[in-house]
Order: C-alpha cells, then structure tokens, then sequence
C-alpha cells in the first residue's frame, strides 16, 4: 500500500462498511475542523479505521485514556489517506496502526513537519493471497501461483466472468492485486466483498461447506484461528518491486505498524500523548479484542474492559510515571 500494502490505494472519501460501525466525532472537531488540545482541553480525538484489528487499539486506548487517565476520546472512521491529512491538520490527534504510507510520510512528518512518528506498536502485518488449509492439502499445487490457472473452474463464481474469483475485502483498502494478475497473467478476477466484515462472512461460509477459495487476506487477524488458511507463493517481495502500482509481480512485503501523533499534540497533549507513545502490544493480544468485538459481538468498549481488567500489568507498563 504504498508499502502498506494493506489499505486505501483508493483514496475516495467514504463512511466504510466494515463493522457497520458508527463515527463518533466530538463537538469541537465537529465545529472547528480542529481537535482539542489533551493539553488544554482534556479531549482527545483518534481515528476508527474499518478494519477490525485496528479498531481493538482504538478501543483498548480510549478505555484506558478515559478510565485510567480521565481525558474525554472521541472517534472518527475515515479511510486510511484520509486520516493521515486530517493528522496534519489536526483534526485527530494519533493514528495507532499504520501500514505505511511512504508519500504522506514524506508531506507531513518530512516536509511539514506536522506529524512525528510515535513509535512501533507492536504488531507486523502482512498481506498475501491464502487458499483454506483443506484445499491446498488436497491439492498442494494450488499453492504455487504458477498454477493457480489450472483451477479456473474450481475458483471461479457468478460474479467473477469465467475466470477464478480472487476474493477481496473493503475497495477502500490497498491492493495491487490487479497488477499482480495482469503481469503475472492470471486467470483470475478480483471479485470484492465490500467490507472486512462481508468477506470474512464470505470465507467463513465457504469453509463450512469446504469449498474451494482464494482470497485477498492478512495477518493478524482473528478469523485465522477458526479457518486454518495456506499462503499461495508469489514472487518473492524485493525492495523497491512495488514501487510502480501498474508494474507490481511481487508478493507484498511484512510490514512492522507504526504508530503518529499530530506534531502539537505530541509536545503539548502531556500524559495522553505519553501514554500513546508507550502503547505497544502482540498480535495475539490485539487479536483477543478483534475477536471479541467481531465474533462474540461485544461493543469495542466492553470488549476493551474486558481485556484491560484482565491485563493490568500491561496497562501499567503504558502509564506514564
């Protein structure tokens, strides 16, 4: 995604599906254009993204700002591009999962100076093409691109012309997977669901009857504790091999998520912005609040109390002193 690989090469702005999740903005922001200082208000304003993983942050992170620290936290949903422009206006105050964004990168934290970043946050994501675990062991070459054609008639669905279905998540999220079949010619067609939570509704269906599937998915991720799913081999990722969106053939690369703070913010946002700075956890920690929110159908605040009662010596280690 740029490097991210992960989300939003379309950079519409949209209110996305994914959760069917609601944007709370708070009243300043919503009057202003401008978030209130943590220093001089006590509000901080944190961006929702609409994958399910990075919603667990946001939720484990205003509990604790709310609860342990009494700032007041609102949320905004909004693409991932988006977030990065209103980070440098100050809009929102923190962005807590970034799977790299090389150009905005370069404008706000380079050029104007406007966001810093905020350290790692803990967790590498990584994209690729997956096949279920059942499929591939009854036909390991399904997991080498090369013969991915030769299962055209398997993989392919109403929606996908005659060629096989490559399944797809969210159109607000990034992928050069149409590169990635044209120059490695594929016969295969992106085919997407429209949200995280519709294509995890797809591979979930899919699997229960086991049937066969391609899709476009990442780690980490819940849902890959209950579906057991293969990578399929693409061409090994080298520096600089998506550096031409049009010309991709590569497989994406791991990505360490990062985490940025509005440069204001940062200096004068006091124990907020510390404590955001020092949050830093597991996949697996991460994935135990997705889980919760998405499969158990927790609200994201319950689901983060849940996890902070029964984690107190981890939310401690991210108190400031």
């Amino acid at each position: 995604m740029q490097n991210r690989q992960r989300r939003t090469l379309r950079t519409a702005l949209a209110v996305i599906a994914g959760l069917g999740l609601t944007a709370v903005a708070g009243c300043g922001a919503a009057d202003t254009g401008k978030s209130e200082s943590a220093g001089s208000g006590g509000t901080i304003t944190l961006t929702k993204p609409s994958w399910v993983g990075a919603e667990a942050n946001t939720a484990v992170a205003q509990y604790v700002l709310e609860n342990d620290l009494d700032y007041k936290v609102t949320t905004k949903q909004m693409g991932e591009v988006i977030a990065w422009d209103a980070l440098g206006k100050g809009t929102i105050d923190a962005v807590l999962e970034d799977w790299g964004h090389p150009e905005q990168e370069k404008q706000y934290v380079e050029q104007q100076k406007s966001v810093v970043a905020a350290g790692d946050l803990g967790v590498t994501g990584h994209i690729g093409w997956f096949v279920p675990k059942y499929w591939a062991d009854a036909n390991p070459e399904v997991t080498d691109y090369k013969n991915l054609s030769k299962y055209t008639a398997d993989l392919k669905t109403s929606e996908s012309g005659g060629k096989g279905q490559l399944l797809e998540g969210s159109p607000d999220y990034v992928t050069f997977d149409d590169a990635i079949i044209k120059n490695l010619d594929l016969d295969l067609k992106t085919v997407y669901a429209g949200s995280e939570a519709a294509q995890i509704t797809q591979i979930q269906q899919n699997a229960k009857s086991k049937k066969p599937f391609l899709t476009y998915w990442w780690t980490p991720q819940w849902l890959n504790a209950e579906v057991e799913m293969v990578e399929v081999k693409l061409p090994a990722y080298k520096e600089g091999c998506d550096a031409d969106p049009k010309k991709v053939a590569c497989a994406y690369p791991n990505t360490p998520l990062q985490k940025y703070l509005n440069a204001d913010f940062a200096k004068d946002g006091g124990k907020a912005a510390e404590f955001l700075k020092n949050f830093k956890w597991s996949a697996e920690q991460q994935n135990e609040v997705a889980k919760m929110i998405a499969q158990d159908k927790m609200s994201p605040e319950a689901a983060a109390k849940k996890w902070v009662d029964a984690n107190p010596d981890v939310v401690k280690a991210w108190l400031p002193a």
